[in-house]
């Protein structure tokens, strides 16, 4: 094995890690010596001085020492053993609710021990819960550390000591062995920055010595970290540079479209496009001209008019002997598709299959069959268009809509299917959330964007109102002669912390609380727990003006348009991100009239909450609303992260990094063209496995 990759070593090379072990860490992603270096600390404790017990803070983790006052088995609640210890400043309790009859007889009165865990508030004061300690047998005894110590993320069988004993040989090994482990950005980069180089930010963030601080950490303010998030964010921007270049290079079918059918779809539309609409349209047709594969996210607000854009993308498509699969995360919002485009493409010889999971038997076996065969000319379904029994016969074009719902291999697997010899399918990517632009650049920079940044005429924007949920019974009275004008309403409830269960029983209770308050007004419920079917029926029925009021979880954010429907009221908004209440918002607005959204919040609301719902009441605008959102939330929630296809970091905090990404553009162009070697090196340490991406 050469010196260079040396840090390319199996784990096993290290003491104390068998067969047994290297297979657990497996799971975390750490196969070689190289991944067990950039397995970096969530958190450090601080163990490198003795707190006074009189000075502990509830929720602060600390060392202490001091003398056992009393021991106790209580069994009241959950049988724990406490033990009372005090150092002159103060009491505090220690709590063990697993004990054994050797810590009884160990930790007698009179016993010095020194211990560390988190303070919190007990029963009888302050309290400690299982922390670790340390019997003090001689009075030169040790007991502080001269570091933080770092505390790792684990996986089941795995210790933390495991962890830090393996890390800390695997540091000496590359610190004796310098070429083992290669820095690849230049050094005129870490100068002009301040940057320490690759092992001496490693050996910081492992080892902090003292004069690096828990705060300073926390804040990013330290160089090694800055550092490491630098280059993590590099190696992101790189691999969707390179998938960008690796897209570049297949070979796609070319579209043309002749004038006359085009003057004729435009002819046959309810409606005239708007600038916006036009200028996105002319860039997608020059993307389809060429033959490599277009990658094209189409953003627009709510109601901008993206779905008819995506249907001329189509129309190319279809005109050149081609099929096109349009897929959507819900089987509501892939209905009203198949509606649209069956309204657009009536005067088109075309057919259309509409293909969910729900499809049984024949209608199943039949739509399959026209895909295969290529009868089909549009596909229009839910993830059931990744099933493996689907099969094209010739897939020109794939349109996927609110693409942040879908996962990487998703996208990939329906790529894959397309039945095109030697060539890929063009992609039109859609969503109406829209992404500030530095997570745009980070998240999609394998993608042209397009923006639809304007509204269609007669579009009015929704008048927003904050209000305390002390003016319910002025809301309801409210909807009573709302809907007597002849019009309908939403009530949505939220999310009453994550559950999916909470959050449909507290909406199955307002339902039952308006149907009570509000005699002769049809009432319906919609919820996350509901089979898809019900879903969609009661979804029609209110569409159709069956009901007046519909009770909603946050399950209607997607997508779905009702014209008359004109008023919105949405509880506890505070909970809500703001592109999600946004998203909420614009399911109102979707006809000629003027339309509200009241947003009702408990209180008291903290200050920040209160910014956000003002920042909601004064602009109707989804960019301006999605920046402040990631300024006073952070990426992970803007931009869903719990969702498969986002990006996860080890070391970046996009809250806190968001400045290192104004130069991450022009630092990956010089690397591309002065060390090109360095690319792939950089792109397999912070993505490992994961690159296979690379090509989505």
């Amino acid at each position: 094995m050469s010196h260079a990759d040396s840090a390319q070593r199996s784990v096993v090379s290290l003491a104390g890690i068998g067969a047994n072990t290297a297979a657990k860490l497996e799971k975390l992603g750490i196969f070689t010596l190289q991944d067990l270096l950039f397995h970096l600390p969530l958190r450090y404790e601080d163990r490198t001085h003795i707190s006074p017990i009189g000075s502990l803070k509830p929720g602060v983790s600390a060392l202490i020492k001091g003398t056992v006052a009393l021991t106790d088995v209580v069994s009241r609640g959950r049988k724990s053993l406490i033990v009372k210890i005090g150092d002159g400043t103060g009491m505090i309790s220690l709590r063990f609710f697993h004990f054994s009859a050797g810590q009884l007889k160990q930790l007698t009165p009179g016993t010095v021990i020194s211990c560390f865990g988190e303070s919190r508030y007990g029963y009888a004061g302050f309290e400690m819960v299982h922390p670790e300690y340390t019997v003090i047998s001689s009075a030169d005894m040790v007991i502080t550390e001269s570091r933080l110590t770092p505390v790792y993320p684990l996986t089941e069988g795995v210790r933390q000591s495991t962890l830090r004993k393996a890390i800390k040989h695997a540091l000496s090994l590359c610190q004796e062995n310098p070429s083992w482990l290669t820095d690849w950005l230049p050094s005129s980069l870490l100068k002009s920055f301040n940057y320490p180089s690759l092992m001496e930010a490693i050996h910081t963030l492992h080892a902090p010595d003292e004069s690096v601080t828990v705060q300073a950490l926390y804040s990013g303010s330290v160089p090694a970290l800055k550092r490491l998030a630098f280059e993590e964010l590099l190696a992101h921007h790189l691999s969707l540079r390179l998938s960008r270049h690796q897209a570049r290079a297949w070979q796609a079918p070319v579209f043309s479209l002749d004038p006359s059918t085009r003057r004729h779809f435009f002819k046959s539309l309810p409606f005239t496009l708007t600038g916006a609409q036009q200028r996105v349209i002319t860039e997608i047709e020059t993307d389809c001209k060429q033959p490599h594969p277009m990658l094209r996210l189409v953003q627009g607000d709510v109601g901008s008019g993206k779905t008819i854009v995506s249907a001329y993308a189509a129309l190319l498509a279809l005109t050149s002997g081609l099929q096109v699969a349009v897929m959507a995360p819900t089987e509501l919002l892939a209905e009203q598709h198949f509606r649209n485009f069956t309204g657009w493409f009536k005067g088109f010889q075309t057919e259309i299959v509409y293909l969910t999971g729900q499809m049984r038997g024949s209608a199943r076996k039949s739509a399959l069959q026209m895909i295969n065969e290529g009868s089909a000319g549009i596909i229009i379904g839910t993830h059931a268009l990744f099933q493996e029994q689907v099969n094209f016969h010739k897939l020109g074009l794939v349109i996927i809509d609110e693409q942040h719902r879908f996962g990487v291999d998703q996208r990939m697997a329906l790529r894959d299917k397309c039945g095109l010899e030697n060539q890929r399918p063009h992609q039109l990517v859609m969503t109406a959330t829209p992404i500030p632009r530095t997570l745009a650049m980070l998240n999609y920079s394998d993608l042209d964007i397009s923006i639809i940044d304007e509204l269609p005429p007669g579009r009015q924007p929704v008048i927003t109102s904050v209000i305390p949920a002390e003016r319910r019974p002025d809301v309801i009275a409210r909807i009573s002669s709302w809907v007597a004008q002849k019009r309908q309403a939403y009530w949505v409830c939220t999310l009453i912390e994550e559950s999916e269960l909470l959050q449909c029983e507290a909406a199955e209770k307002t339902y039952l609380q308006l149907s009570e308050a509000l005699p002769g007004i049809k009432v319906s419920l919609v919820h996350g727990r509901m089979k898809s079917t019900d879903k969609d029926a009661v979804m029609k029925a209110f569409k159709n003006g069956e009901y007046d009021l519909l009770v909603a979880t946050t399950v209607i954010e997607v997508g779905v348009d009702v014209p008359n429907a004109s008023l919105m009221i949405i509880e506890n908004p505070e909970r809500l991100g703001l592109s999600q209440l946004h998203q909420l918002r614009g399911r109102v607005g979707r006809g000629q009239d003027a339309s509200y959204c009241v947003l009702m919040y408990q209180s008291p609301l903290s200050d920040t909450a209160k910014h956000r719902l003002s920042v909601l009441r004064d602009s109707n605008d989804g960019f301006v609303i999605a920046e402040k959102d990631l300024e006073l939330r952070g990426p992970g929630e803007v931009m869903g992260t719990r969702q498969t296809g986002q990006m996860q970091f080890k070391v970046v905090d996009l809250a806190r990094d968001t400045d290192l990404l104004d130069n991450v553009q022009q630092i990956a162009d010089s690397l591309i063209t002065e060390t090109p070697e360095a690319v792939s090196p950089l792109i397999n340490r912070w993505l490992g496995k994961s690159t296979h991406y690379a090509e989505v």
